[in-house]
């Protein structure tokens, strides 16, 4: 899908050297660089428009998430779960707003038309509070680990999604276990991910996004018109279960990695964050979707809810194309965005180290790192075969982080010592944020590992899902 194509130029680290005497000085950090307009120097040999990018924002939001909402709203409760959705959607739609103007404000400081989200992370920490410089080159690193963790954790989703739709197809004629599911599928995900070029799997993310959208519409109609549940509704929910709904929504809605690409690669990139500009509109449409499909869904099927809808679809030869559809779809998708973190941690890391080294099988070490991460991804689905807790655990863990906890702590540097506004105002919202970031991935991260370990248990019934 497109968001991969551009995450793996945005996200790829780069760093350039600061010296300590470059991070202490607040000439060197951009203090006089009000005449410089990154936009102006921005270079983009095939910049979209307006119109293509707010149809890209919506492509990327339209995966694994959108059909986990009717479970996140199973457990939230249906009146609190629309007005979170809400709520949260103004959120990460404020924070994504912060992290596009902080690292506007820091190509402004570096005099550099762009720079990748750890390059931000670094360049705004050491233009910051002297408290907080000698954190710049750690804190590239660290928005990496979470970078890599988090879309290993997309993978980890993915095998099980793909196997979870694939024994509910074969169950009724031969039944095995999902690992076994998960065995099969292994050598074609192995063989997937070992293609090295972006170029190559154009045509496969194409392919992926059309499947996507005519399994969506496919779902909504068996929603719409499907018959319901007579179980009566949770309209309240459970302050016990609601972190997972907060993991659950984070994963979702979060798409840090494709905003910052987005953004970049924009012919009008002003009209991104505009009032009524792209970023905007697109998190309007993407909330009420989600809105819509969440509570569609729970009504569906109420207590009931899978950890994606397509489980909870009649048996018949339509809805099986869906969950072929979707299992297709997501299987491309894999390999689309486990380039990431071979981008990252190849790029950013192994390459210098064996070209310093004099390492003549350069390509042979490469493949070995994409087998290492499909093997790790394959061996964690096998661990925890859960997706809905997947799905809400690297939300909390990830996304609190990359998406409120970092954009919080580069506004406020950037805006170091004077440009907090009346009151210090941007201040304390951006410490208020920092702290809901925290919560939620303390709370959201204790509860869906507490929720695996129970799921594990004879007498579990939290998130059960149907395979166990």
């Amino acid at each position: 899908m497109f968001e991969m194509e551009e995450r793996g130029k945005s996200e790829t680290v780069c760093l350039q050297q600061v010296t300590e005497s470059d991070s202490l000085d607040p000439n060197k950090s951009g203090s006089n660089n009000d005449d410089y307009d990154p936009h102006l120097h921005r270079q983009v040999p095939k910049a979209t428009n307006n119109m293509e990018t707010l149809v890209h924002l919506l492509k990327c939001s339209l995966g694994t998430g959108i059909l986990a909402m009717p479970q996140a709203f199973a457990r939230a409760g249906l009146v609190t779960a629309i007005i979170a959705t809400v709520l949260v959607g103004a959120l990460v739609t404020h924070c994504l707003h912060v992290l596009v103007r902080s690292q506007y404000a820091a190509c402004k400081m570096r005099r550099v038309p762009l720079l990748t989200y750890p390059e931000s992370m670094s360049a705004s920490l050491s233009a910051g509070p002297p408290s907080l410089r000698g954190l710049a080159r750690p804190s590239a690193i660290t928005v990496d680990v979470f970078l890599v963790v988090y879309q290993l954790g997309i993978c980890c989703v993915y095998i099980v999604f793909i196997a979870d739709n694939i024994k509910k197809i074969v169950d009724p004629h031969y039944v095995m276990s999902i690992e076994v599911h998960m065995a099969i599928i292994l050598i074609p995900l192995l063989a997937f991910n070992l293609i090295p070029s972006l170029k190559l799997l154009a045509p496969f993310s194409a392919l992926a996004n059309v499947l996507t959208f005519i399994g969506l519409g496919i779902v909504v109609y068996y929603l719409v018109s499907g018959k319901k549940s007579n179980e009566p509704l949770d309209l309240w929910g459970s302050a016990a279960t609601f972190p997972l709904f907060f993991g659950t929504i984070l994963f979702a809605l979060t798409a840090v990695g494709v905003v910052i690409a987005l953004e970049n690669n924009m012919k009008t990139p002003k009209a991104f964050g505009a009032p009524c500009g792209v970023l905007n509109t697109g998190m309007c449409i993407i909330v009420i979707l989600y809105v819509a499909v969440g509570a569609l869904g729970y009504v569906f099927c109420v207590s009931e809810c899978s950890d994606s809808i397509t489980l909870d679809l009649p048996h018949g030869p339509l809805a099986t194309s869906v969950i072929i559809m979707f299992a297709i779809a997501i299987f491309i998708s894999y390999g689309l965005h486990c380039y990431v973190p071979v981008e990252v941690v190849w790029r950013g890391y192994l390459l210098p180290r064996l070209q310093r080294a004099g390492s003549q099988r350069l390509r042979l070490w490469e493949y070995a790192l994409r087998v290492s991460l499909c093997l790790i991804t394959f061996v964690l689905a096998v661990a925890i075969p859960r997706l809905g807790l997947f799905i809400s655990l690297f939300g909390a863990l990830c996304l609190s982080a990359l998406g409120i906890c970092f954009p919080a702590i580069m506004e406020i540097c950037v805006s170091f010592p004077d440009k907090f506004g009346p009151g210090r105002i941007k201040l304390l919202k951006d410490l208020f944020l920092f702290i809901v970031g925290i919560v939620g991935l303390v709370a959201g991260t204790y509860t869906a590992l507490l929720s695996i370990i129970r799921s594990f248990q004879p007498q579990a019934t939290e998130a059960q899902p149907l395979h166990s």
